[in-house]
């Protein structure tokens, strides 16, 4: 696996879009923020996912609803896949109604060897770029593995903090769910089809995105403080599903960097991140 894969290492492709309001008003009703977007407003932090969307006919579907492995990302031969965690510079806002570069490359393929059997995780960089300017900086992780077998205990998650500085209770129901994987053109079954979600790939019920906890995450520090976020950089450590509310959290910490994490309702640490502010304007 490991020499076919690496030879993706240095693989790239560029994208424009056109920065619409509609995809920014959707995702502030779908995070019951009563605000929209006109052109000329600045998009906010980790909202470019909704742009940039990769369309691919139906009839190309793989298995679990993403686009079938090959085409820019390597055909890495495990089943399951999974946004494990992202690194992000927030150089200058992007504009709603002006047009935009994301530019992809394949950074690096690392097949491992887990306590659950074969992993691969694949680093892709992301540059968007606006009038000639870099906006952001994106490092995004993917990770590959296997199926568990029929029975299998759930990993163990370590506990999140006890406290916290601030924090919310989100309900994660299916229309929250489909929501956004409307939204960001996602088709991963696990996010909408509990059947495939619960029989094919073993988790508990339909799965929360992982950017959406992320955004989550965002929303959260951004009801905080109107200072601009300068780095920003999640791991996700254990899946959150259907099955429960959850809660978002925050803490300030002495360095004047917070950190930001998702609380599972059985207490386990579900995302970890940390932003780092800016000078505000």
């Amino acid at each position: 696996m490991s020499q076919d894969l690496t030879d993706w290492t240095g693989r790239s492709e560029t994208a424009t879009d056109l920065l619409r309001p509609f995809p920014a008003d959707a995702l502030a009703a779908t995070l019951d923020r009563d605000e929209t977007y006109p052109e000329g407003a600045a998009l906010p932090d980790l909202w470019h996912w909704l742009y940039f969307l990769p369309l691919h006919r139906l009839s190309e579907s793989g298995r679990d609803g993403h686009a079938a492995k090959g085409g820019f990302l390597p055909p890495v031969p495990l089943p399951r896949r999974m946004w494990a965690g992202s690194r992000f510079r927030f150089l200058r806002p992007l504009t709603i109604g002006a047009e935009a570069t994301k530019t992809s490359t394949i950074a690096r393929v690392e097949p491992k060897q887990g306590r659950s059997g074969p992993l691969c995780f694949v680093t892709v960089s992301h540059d968007f770029r606006q009038d000639g300017q870099h906006c952001i900086a994106e490092e995004h992780d993917i990770v590959y593995r296997k199926d568990p077998p029929p029975g299998a205990p759930a990993p163990v998650a370590q506990p999140a903090p006890a406290g916290s500085d601030f924090s919310r209770t989100i309900h994660p129901d299916p229309v929250l769910l489909f929501r956004y994987s409307a939204l960001t053109f996602n088709g991963h079954r696990i996010h909408y089809d509990q059947p495939y979600a619960t029989r094919v790939e073993g988790y508990p019920g339909l799965v929360v995105h992982g950017p959406l906890l992320a955004t989550l995450l965002m929303d959260l520090l951004r009801r905080q403080t109107d200072a601009p976020v300068a780095e920003f950089a999640f791991r996700a450590l254990a899946t959150i599903t259907d099955t429960g509310d959850f809660s978002v959290h925050g803490a300030r910490r002495d360095d004047g960097s917070i950190r930001l994490w998702a609380r599972r309702a059985d207490g386990a640490l579900a995302m970890d991140a940390t932003a780092t502010l800016g000078d505000a304007a």
